[in-house]
This record gives C-alpha cells, sequence and structure tokens, in this order.
C-alpha cells in the first residue's frame, strides 16, 4: 500500500530516466494525472496516457531524452519532493521558490489548482509546493 502516491510517482519516474526506459507505469490519482500534465507542457516528458482497467487507474508516462543514441541523456535531471506527509510545507505567494534561477520549476497546490511557480506568480495565489524539477 503507498500512502504518498505523488512520491511514488516522482521516484519512478526518477529510476526509470536513470536507466533509461521509454515508458513508466505510475499509479493513477488526479493529483499524479496533472502532475504529468504540467510535465508535458513544460517538456519534461513526451507525453501521458490513463489506463482504466477493472476500476484501477495507471498513467503509463513516455520519458523524453535528448541526444544521439550513446549519449542519450533525460530531459529530467532531478525531481525532489518537497512537502511530504509529515511535514507540509506552504508559502505565500511573495514566497513561492524559484528553481534554478528559474530554469526549472516547483510545482504548487494552490486554491487555484494544481500549477507551476509561473503560473501561480501569475495568479497571484500561494499554496503547497509539491515537488521541484528541473
Amino acid at each position: 500500500m503507498v500512502n504518498d502516491t505523488l512520491s511514488d510517482m516522482l521516484t519512478r519516474i526518477r529510476n526509470a530516466a536513470a536507466v533509461g526506459h521509454a515508458t513508466v507505469a505510475v499509479r493513477g490519482s488526479k493529483l499524479n494525472e496533472r502532475v504529468a500534465q504540467i510535465l508535458k507542457d513544460e517538456g519534461y516528458i513526451e507525453d501521458y496516457q490513463v489506463i482504466n482497467v477493472d476500476g484501477k487507474t495507471s498513467i503509463n508516462i513516455v520519458l523524453r531524452y535528448v541526444g544521439e543514441r550513446r549519449n542519450r541523456r533525460s530531459v529530467i535531471t532531478n525531481l525532489k519532493r518537497v512537502s511530504k506527509p509529515g511535514r507540509r510545507i506552504y508559502v505565500r505567494r511573495s514566497e513561492i521558490p524559484r528553481v534554478l534561477s528559474g530554469i526549472g520549476i516547483a510545482i504548487l497546490s494552490t486554491p487555484k489548482g494544481v500549477v507551476t511557480d509561473r503560473q501561480a506568480r501569475r495568479l497571484g495565489v500561494g499554496g503547497e509546493v509539491l515537488c521541484y524539477v528541473y
């Protein structure tokens, strides 16, 4: 049983990218689906597909790589879970972090939905910092 499905998703993506897998399957949830959509929109993954089998949802994520076949490396350098079930991290709109001076993204859960740090600044809302991606 997995209590923190987002941490499980990030770990599976990190491990699959480290060994060069083309796709990875993760447990489905609304939060995981929204994070996958953000990763796709920001160009960190190629695509994702939600699959529903016998009432259980899973998400197949197609990872993105750059370079030639021998020198191929993942677009995702690191995924870091910030707010955990044991310690939640909340920020005001003036405290939204910039990941690697704007090169990476922070994903936040806000009253306006799950958004990136840039979108949260534009909307003028703060919230829970879910993870950093770079």
